[in-house]
């Protein structure tokens, strides 16, 4: 799922980790100063890709945290139904369904070329 780290501490926001198994980009990063009995600490705010939730990372800044793995491809929308829409990838020609979110429910034609990103077995629409 994630195969690769970043150290806290390097993170920059717009930055994309995994906080509890769910894919996050990084909004804000605040790193303490060190104590007199302890490390530097972080705290990372956080909003995730699917469902928007802000979640956070309390950790020590030397820390590291896994980046999940995106894989952005083109696709055509096949058909629209309701609140989903088939998509042919352009690459393989594979079909799937995929929940149209609601900013983009204007530009999903039949026959429209879309981009999507497959992030930790999961597909959302972007262009």
């Amino acid at each position: 799922m994630a195969d690769k780290q970043i150290v806290i501490k390097d993170m920059k926001p717009g930055t994309f980790v995994m906080v509890d198994g769910e894919p996050c980009k990084v909004v804000d990063v605040v790193i303490s100063k060190p104590g007199k009995h302890g490390s530097t600490k972080a705290r990372v705010e956080t909003m995730g890709l699917f469902d928007n939730r802000r979640r956070y990372i309390l950790k020590p800044a030397a820390d590291t945290v896994d980046m999940p793995l995106i894989e952005k491809k083109r696709a055509q929308v096949v058909s629209v139904a309701g609140e989903t829409a088939q998509l042919m990838d352009l690459e393989d020609f594979s079909t799937f369904d995929v929940p149209i979110p609601e900013e983009m429910k204007a530009k999903i034609q039949p026959g429209a070329e879309i981009g999507y990103w497959k992030v930790a077995g999961r597909i959302m629409l972007k262009d």
